[in-house]
């Protein structure tokens, strides 16, 4: 049975730390749709900023840091598309460019890792 933890254990830091990119972006997201001075938007934000960095702390204890926080960049990667999609805003080349080779740069590391 050990056996096959090790493999979830091993998928488990890098997967909390895209959760962790991913609150990072939905915080800042609900920070910059927030109508005015809102206590509620800006407490809602700060729970989903903190929900990430408690994913981060959990990955730290699943990862090798070498691996895990070059994966933490994917928060550009995740700002982009929601740029994109919720805030309709326009994307230039050389960023699209840019998140490209944040993703390959991921991948690599991510398959290159133990």
């Amino acid at each position: 049975m050990n056996q096959q933890i090790k493999p979830i254990k091993k998928q488990l830091g890098p997967l909390l730390m895209l959760l962790c990119a991913a609150c990072v972006c939905l915080g800042q997201l609900v920070w910059k749709l927030m109508p005015g001075y809102n206590p509620i938007y800006l407490l809602g934000g700060y729970a989903i900023y903190a929900a990430g960095a408690l994913s981060m702390i959990f990955a730290y204890r699943y990862g090798e840091l070498s691996v895990l926080q070059p994966i933490n960049s994917m928060s550009f990667v995740f700002s982009t598309i929601i740029a994109l999609f919720i805030l309709h805003e326009k994307i230039p080349v050389l960023n699209i460019v840019g998140i490209t080779l944040i993703i390959t740069g991921v991948v690599v590391i991510g398959a290159n890792s133990r």
